[in-house]
């Protein structure tokens, strides 16, 4: 019987971010599983949208016998510490060579891991995990469509496969083409020649969601390229938000031959590139974006909703900026917003109890410039123990854990207040303190993109503010120093030049 070992370490790492990703978060997971060991993974990654539940029910088809190791995952943020990474990539290498005789090695990877002592964390890995099974066993790795992916992930994997959806409602869809990509490598025994492109110019987060062009368009021809010739090739759009060499969007295709895989990766290259001048779109600053909001709403139907883009928890944000939560009580306007996350706020209205008025600094303690706590009373209108299923297309029916939650109002302003972070992605993270999406006339969410899977449906119009927050939409605002020379900061911006050596790893 065919045997595959597997496991999952997930993390994107925005190396302007406030705070780093300690080894508890991992524990916890911030909106992704929990850390889950041995035989719990399979039990748990069933039915969700997930990459390695996707690989493991397809592998289950194929009658295979999977060897789980370990699942980690966290929320986005700064460097995944030193103790965190070291003490799950040991576990989980160590989990495949216990794991005696086995056939190939899937694992589920993000692709934009930074930890403190390692820029390319994926590849540090994959390179480990290489280590351990030698040259002959196929790994085959999934990965997220904001991977950064570099030289050293392409040469320690046989198939890197991303996403090709933001939102990520392919997440499992990606596990199963692993399994069938692992499949054709096993019954052919064939290895496919490699080919990888890294693109000239970043992409910012906001411009890079699936339902919209030019992106949209791209994913539709680049599956249309895929062929026996060349049987997975990928565009990963990248995380522009992790200062090191490799960060920023790529192409790899792996085909029969290497002129297979070269001609394909170089038509997606070329169909990305002539799509520059697009990768760009307005931004509203907080009053800008709730007056018009407004407006619209005073015709509409439905909800107005706006992306608190630069404060996204999926980004790195600590989602506790309250630049929008002020907008739009100093424009007077009706609406709903969250996730605002403020363990002691929410402590504070528990102890409150419901109905009850309470005076609070309210979010802002994450210390970004711009930001501050935001003073006022509050209503504590209903209150939560922070656990519910998100069942919409993003978090594809996970349970979630906010931890102790409330819906404070002030003025015709209601806010989700939480205990852990996860960007507010499903209708169901305002239903669990009591709010009714459908019903606002206005909702801020914060979230880039991924919130679209749940609330487009429901929406009148989308509109991105920026707020203060750790995730710049203007790529070129960052202060840069680490990236490869040459490459351009924003889609037709300034080109980088270092002013000091990128560090390396080890």
């Amino acid at each position: 019987m065919t045997r595959i070992a597997v496991g999952g370490f997930l993390h994107e790492t925005n190396t302007f971010a406030p705070t780093k990703a300690t080894y508890d978060d991992f524990v916890h997971g911030g909106g992704w599983p929990s850390m889950t060991r041995g035989a719990d993974v399979l039990k748990v990654m069933r039915k969700i949208n997930v990459g390695l539940a996707g690989f493991v029910e397809a592998v289950e088809a194929n009658g295979w016998e999977l060897v789980p190791t370990l699942f980690a995952a966290a929320s986005p943020s700064a460097h995944v510490s030193k103790d965190a990474y070291e003490r799950i990539v040991t576990e989980m290498v160590n989990g495949i060579v216990a794991a005696g005789p086995i056939d190939a090695v899937y694992l589920d990877l993000h692709g934009a891991m930074v930890t403190e002592h390692h820029d390319d964390g994926e590849g540090e890995t994959l390179a480990r995990v290489r280590k351990a099974i030698g040259r002959d066993l196929p790994l085959v790795v999934s990965l997220d469509l904001h991977a950064n992916v570099s030289p050293e992930m392409i040469e320690h994997a046989d198939a890197l496969i991303a996403y090709r959806t933001y939102p990520h409602v392919d997440m499992a869809d990606t596990g199963r083409a692993c399994a069938r990509h692992l499949a054709l490598m096993l019954k052919s025994g064939q290895r496919f020649a490699k080919a990888f492109r890294q693109l000239p110019f970043l992409i910012p987060i906001s411009w890079q969601c699936t339902n919209d062009q030019p992106t949209q368009g791209i994913y539709q021809k680049l599956a249309a390229l895929e062929s026996d010739a060349v049987p997975t090739l990928s565009f990963a759009p990248g995380f522009p938000a992790a200062d090191f060499r490799d960060c920023g969007p790529s192409v790899f295709a792996y085909g029969r031959t290497q002129a297979d895989a070269d001609a394909a990766a170089d038509k997606v290259v070329a169909l990305v590139e002539g799509h520059e001048d697009d990768f760009d779109g307005r931004i509203y600053s907080p009053d800008e974006g709730v007056q018009l909001a407004m407006e619209l709403a005073k015709s509409a139907s439905k909800p107005i909703i706006i992306a608190d883009t630069q404060d996204n928890p999926g980004a790195g944000g600590d989602s506790d900026t309250t630049g929008m939560l002020r907008a739009l009580v100093r424009n007077r306007a009706s609406a709903a917003t969250g996730v605002i996350y403020d363990p002691q706020s929410a402590k504070a209205a528990h102890a409150a109890g419901i109905g009850a008025t309470v005076t609070l600094a309210l979010g802002g303690k994450s210390g970004i410039p711009g930001d501050a706590p935001y003073k006022e009373t509050f209503v504590v209108e209903q209150l939560s123990d922070g656990k519910f299923v998100a069942p919409g297309p993003y978090f594809g029916g996970r349970d979630m854990d906010m931890g102790p939650s409330a819906c404070l109002r002030v003025g015709d302003v209601r806010v989700v207040v939480g205990s852990y972070k996860a960007q507010l992605a499903d209708q169901s993270m305002y239903r669990y303190v009591g709010i009714e999406p459908t019903a606002q006339k206005i909702l801020v969410n914060k979230s880039s993109v991924h919130f679209r899977a749940d609330f487009e449906p429901i929406a009148e119009k989308l509109l991105i503010c920026a707020a203060p927050g750790a995730m710049p939409a203007d790529t070129a605002t960052l202060p840069w120093k680490h990236l490869r020379p040459g490459i351009r900061i924003r889609p037709n911006g300034p080109v980088f030049t270092p002013t000091s050596p990128s560090r390396t790893n080890g």
